[in-house]
């Protein structure tokens, strides 16, 4: 390995710690609960997305140490290959990007715990990047062969997540705010604990906010299916009757800030890809190079990035500057990738980029 290529993984390496549960579990639910105010009630954990495992494990190592009194339980949602051991919170491992049965299965086991909390008691919930495939419960009448045709349809369309998102709070039981607005109206404290991977850090984004107040409407659902011509064929007729139900105004919105009226409802995002960048950048500072952050919100189709950041590249080389102080570009941010009709996926769209910058 050559010693720009040590730098490089090092830099990634610095990256991940600052977003480590293992570190910053801790250090939020020290803020969130002061010395002689830990939960009285049971407390429940629940979750889901690709970290919430390790936040999970987090959670339980720092209530064994320091709340040993507290009566913790709880389930958490991962994807397949990220499960952590824990003793009292269930790891259950199910698909993502696109939703299957374990998932679903997961999210009912979810509704039904955080349907039997009572006043007094604590809901923690444990939200990352992921989640808004893995916590998959449909709305009645929807099934998840419908929100996996639905999710199959935005993913070849283009549609970057955030959109993907207001179309999925909107067919959900759980996201859009409903698993705390579940948790209030039993009586019960509900603190989330957010690991972002959007653009922005809004907490009703990340895993399609299921403890977050949403500004999206049913309207802004059906519009984002019409912006990207996906109409009877390609959505299944039960999702875009649901939606159409919706915003006549048969069904209930998604939780709004009005709803949290005297509730006991906190988003506490403890980890952003910003974060993340600035340690990286700090790394290869002190190991001699110039970090240059093009940004935390780099999106657009994968191809056209590289294609952009590719041209950054050939202009600092061009420059005097390149040759006396090496550079280092870094950038986060999630772009999206648009697949030809009858074609599959494979790779990332991270992985598409950087054969684009290549």
């Amino acid at each position: 390995m050559s010693q720009a290529e040590s730098i490089l993984k090092n830099a990634f390496a610095a990256a991940l710690a600052v977003a480590d549960p293992k570190k910053i579990v801790p250090e939020y639910l020290y803020q969130i609960f002061p010395a002689g105010q830990e939960p009285k009630g049971r407390c429940l954990v629940v979750g889901a997305g690709k970290a919430s495992a390790s936040m999970a494990s987090a959670m339980e190592d720092f209530v064994n140490q320091c709340w040993p009194q507290v009566d913790l339980s709880g389930l958490v949602l991962t994807r397949y290959g990220h499960g952590s051991p824990t003793q009292k919170i269930q790891i259950v491992e199910a698909g993502h990007p696109v939703p299957d049965q374990a998932g679903m299965d997961g999210a009912k086991e979810i509704f039904r715990l955080v349907g039997q909390l009572q006043q007094g008691d604590v809901l923690i919930a444990l939200i990352s990047g992921g989640g808004s495939s893995l916590l998959t419960l449909p709305q009645s009448g929807i099934s998840i062969d419908d929100m996996r045709q639905t999710t199959e349809a935005l993913l070849r369309s283009g549609a970057p997540i955030e959109e993907m998102n207001i179309v999925r709070k909107h067919l959900s039981a759980i996201q859009g705010g409903n698993l705390a607005r579940l948790a209030i109206a039993r009586g019960a404290r509900v603190e989330a604990l957010i690991i972002s991977d959007v653009t922005g850090d809004s907490p009703a984004d990340i895993a399609s906010g299921p403890c977050a107040p949403d500004y999206s409407t049913y309207q802004d659902a059906l519009d984002i299916l019409a912006k990207y011509h996906l109409g009877v064929g390609a959505i299944p007729t039960s999702v875009l009757d649901h939606l159409m139900r919706g915003n006549a105004g048969e069904i209930p919105e998604t939780l709004k800030e009005a709803d949290l009226k005297n509730a006991q409802v906190n988003n506490h995002v403890i980890a952003t890809a910003y974060k993340s960048l600035e340690a990286a950048a700090q790394y290869v500072r002190d190991h001699g190079y110039e970090p240059i952050i093009l940004g935390d919100t780099i999106t657009g189709e994968a191809q056209t990035v590289g294609i952009e950041q590719a041209a950054a590249v050939r202009e600092l080389l061009r420059g005097k500057q390149s040759a006396n102080h090496p550079v280092a570009l870094i950038s986060g941010g999630e772009c999206t990738v648009t697949l030809p009709v009858g074609i599959r996926g494979a790779g990332s769209q991270t992985g598409h980029k950087l054969s684009s910058i290549l």
